[in-house]
């Protein structure tokens, strides 16, 4: 059976607690892998605020999966998120040869930008430690001219 590579992005519960996030997790890749299914990736994106509120709740916990397998594993992997009350909302792509692209140079350009704000930050530091020893200077006493 031919495999596709698909991205699951699942909406929890924010009110969970971290471990109980880390079992639906192992779950997820559980069904994915004991069917014959390959996890990439696993993005853990944490706790954000929701655009409009979901199910009662105006925070939701963000996973995403990104999976190589059947398509047969998709419909077995949205019927557990159907039954898990803690889930509040999930959607399944299926991603093509584009799509991978661009998730690849986008994790690039944020590399980038990572390493980009590590290096402006260092004169900054710089810049306060020659301010600093003017400060000094200038609050020592003067000296005399000879």
């Amino acid at each position: 059976m031919k495999t596709q590579v698909y991205e699951s992005a699942v909406l929890l519960i924010a009110s969970l607690e971290d471990d109980q996030i880390g079992n639906i997790t192992n779950r997820i890749k559980e069904t994915i892998t004991s069917n014959g299914g390959e996890v990439q990736e696993i993005e853990d994106w944490g706790r954000k605020r929701l655009a409009y509120v979901v199910k009662k709740s105006k925070i939701g916990y963000y996973l995403i999966f990104r999976y190589n397998s059947s398509p047969d594993i998709v419909s077995k992997l949205e019927r557990l998120f159907q039954l898990d009350e803690s889930v509040l909302r999930y959607l399944t792509l299926k991603l093509n040869k584009a799509a991978l692209e661009q998730i690849e140079q986008s994790k690039i350009q944020a590399a980038a930008l990572l390493e980009e704000e590590k290096t402006a930050t260092e004169p900054v530091v710089n810049e306060i430690k020659i301010s600093e020893d003017k400060n000094e200077k200038l609050n020592s006493e003067p000296e005399k001219i000879q």
